[in-house]
């Protein structure tokens, strides 16, 4: 997740990256997980197609049953069944892609997926808190622009890393990181994230119009 603020950003002076220690409070009282997602959709498309399929075979079956002709596609299916070779290529097609399927569904009912939310320290172990992604770029943002000499900001907030780059117009460049440096440092330990994120600070010179 990325924010930007102000105006004339341009290339940088080539001044180095730093990465900043984030100093961490004392241990929460209960490990802070990572918040799972509904993943409303997927389950949604796949329950879909697994009712549609069962209904239909369940009426072909009822209507055998009632003796009457089973549906073309169920007659071409089980010859096909009956008399094509497993290493066919249409047969290790479908074999490929229902395993791509499968492990795609492992996937999803293992991980937690909601990246976009980060996990907050828990005090209290029947208390959990999440703070959104760009909600934490722009605190970040915000308390960048109050540093003196920046000119503009922008701020990518990751699950490990919250990346910022900055713009300066008066002062030196090595003066305003380190303001930079510390004021950003004491925004992450503020906002109270179970793994607060390493930060790295790059600035640089806007780039003149002509």
């Amino acid at each position: 997740m990325s924010t930007e603020n102000g105006a004339g950003m341009g290339t940088e002076s080539g001044a180095p990256t730093s990465t900043v220690p984030v100093p961490k409070d004392t241990p929460p009282a209960a490990p802070a997980r990572r918040f799972w997602a509904v993943r409303r959709i997927p389950a949604a498309l796949l329950a879909a197609v697994l009712l549609a399929a069962v209904g239909l075979l369940l009426y072909d079956v009822a209507a055998v049953r009632a003796e009457r002709t089973a549906m073309a596609w169920r007659r071409t299916l089980a010859d096909g069944l009956a008399t094509e070779p497993l290493d066919n290529a249409w047969t290790m097609a479908g074999a490929a892609l229902a395993v791509l399927l499968g492990v795609w569904l492992l996937v999803l009912a293992c991980t937690p997926g909601l990246r976009a939310v980060l996990p907050m320290r828990r005090d209290h172990a029947d208390v959990r808190a999440g703070l959104d992604r760009e909600a934490a770029a722009l605190m970040l943002r915000d308390r960048a622009m109050e540093v003196s000499g920046v000119q503009s900001v922008r701020v990518r907030m990751g699950r490990n890393k919250a990346a910022v780059r900055a713009f300066s117009h008066f002062r030196e460049v090595d003066d305003v990181r380190a303001d930079l440096e510390t004021a950003l440092a004491t925004a992450i330990d503020e906002l109270g994230l179970a793994r607060p994120p390493a930060l790295t600070v790059r600035v640089g010179r806007p780039s003149r119009k002509r």
